[in-house]
């Protein structure tokens, strides 16, 4: 479950900041970008990047909302901040 915290701002009315890390700041070219909706789950989100980003690897990438793992079926709101991240791999 995500925890919401009260961080709309004027303005951000259907507004959803994504930040992307790794190899994903690569394969989109930013390392963030707002999305104009005002409500979507987390699997929404991840078929959106998938489908503006070929390659993008959405069944293998966790989202954090508001600083938190979120579940596929979390909803995510306006306002909210969110963080697409790779698998981690190291030896």
């Amino acid at each position: 479950m995500v925890h919401r915290k009260n961080i709309h701002r004027k303005g951000e009315k259907y507004m959803i900041k994504v930040y992307y890390f790794a190899r994903l700041r690569e394969l989109t070219g930013k390392a963030e970008e707002t999305i104009e909706k005002s409500k979507m789950t987390v699997a929404q989100l991840l078929d959106w990047a998938e489908e503006k980003y070929p390659g993008f690897g959405k069944d293998m990438i966790h989202v954090a909302v508001n600083e938190e793992y979120a579940l596929k079926e979390d909803v995510i709101e306006a306002g909210d901040i969110c963080a697409f991240i790779p698998p981690v791999s190291g030896g």
